[in-house]
């Protein structure tokens, strides 16, 4: 135990500088992440992946969650290593980036889809396409195994977000826990949102009218059901990242390539499992959005491997496991 806790330690700060400028970076990244994860049809775990830290995040989600259920078994000296091993300087600025941009731009994004519905779908669905290319890069070795999982995971995401059950009235309060799991796991997942999943499994209406009427105990339902997921499930995918890299990318790409079908400009913007061409001559203006956007993402990679690589100590060291 000792062995791998001073392992995981030195992944997340041997070799780290941490100064203001890196800490501004980790501002910056998370107000992107945050942006992201207003947006219907856009995951902050996009955002993450592009800017080169979603395999840091995932391994700091793991330990502490690691470290709640050794406290929760009362294993205090176990729970003390792996706190000591969370990146708590990264998580905390970055989590405060989300904070801010989810304060700062939900009206504004929510007045774009509506003002400009066409052209704001087109932007997200540029921004998602140079995160394909970018993930993409990630990938160091293809082959069947790799391509069959890509084609399997988009075919599958595709299909998934084609479906709507509509709205659950009255929903059991067991529901909200099992919504803010599916919520959570979302997330952090590139590709897949979690308010169009809610819209999915017809608990978006619910959840939200949960938050406008602060009503606490279904909130903290909710809240618990997003923790025991995120707990479960961050442990999994950072065990697959690290056995089954190239393996793992590709279905995250599969992903992503997946749910560009609820970010097709048209008919209705975003959140339409409707898909139809352009009327006329409206295709210039949301093209040129998805051109923009995807040139944009481009940037954002390259800024993101030129000038804040030294601040991820798992953007140059991870090692794909032969499988």
């Amino acid at each position: 135990m000792a062995d791998g806790t001073e392992r995981r330690t030195g992944e997340g700060r041997q070799g780290v500088t941490l100064t203001p400028v890196t800490d501004l970076l980790n501002l910056i990244r998370g107000f992107l992440m945050g942006a992201a994860n207003i947006v219907p049809g856009v995951s902050g775990g996009t955002m993450a992946l592009v800017l080169g830290v979603y395999e840091r995040l995932v391994r700091s989600i793991r330990e502490g969650s690691g470290a709640l259920a050794s406290l929760l078994r009362g294993r205090w000296s176990d729970a003390g290593q792996r706190l000591s091993a969370v990146d708590w300087r990264f998580l905390v600025f970055l989590g405060m980036g989300v904070v801010v941009a989810s304060v700062a731009l939900a009206s504004v994004i929510e007045r774009l889809l509506q003002d400009y519905p066409h052209q704001t779908a087109a932007l997200f669905f540029g921004l998602v396409l140079g995160s394909i290319l970018i993930a993409w890069r990630l990938v160091t070795t293809y082959d069947f195994l790799r391509f069959a999982v890509m084609a399997a995971v988009a075919a599958g995401t595709f299909l998934l977000l084609g479906l709507s059950s509509g709205t659950i009235d009255n929903p059991a309060i067991w529901m909200y826990f099992l919504a803010g799991g599916a919520a959570i796991v979302a997330m952090i997942l590139p590709g897949v949102s979690g308010s169009f999943l809610l819209l999915t499994i017809g608990m978006y209406e619910a959840v939200l009218a949960v938050i406008n009427d602060r009503d606490l105990l279904l909130l903290a339902v909710f809240g618990i059901g997003a923790v025991v997921a995120l707990a479960a499930f961050s442990t999994l995918l950072d065990r697959l990242l690290r056995d089954h890299h190239d393996t793992v990318m590709a279905g995250l790409i599969g992903l992503m390539v997946g749910s560009l079908r609820v970010l097709w400009p048209w008919p209705d913007g975003v959140d339409s499992a409707v898909l139809a061409a352009p009327p006329g001559d409206g295709w210039v203006g949301p093209t040129s959005m998805a051109v923009l956007g995807f040139a944009v993402v481009l940037g954002i990679g390259y800024a993101a491997r030129r000038f804040g690589h030294h601040d991820d100590p798992a953007a140059g060291s991870a090692q794909p496991a032969a499988e």
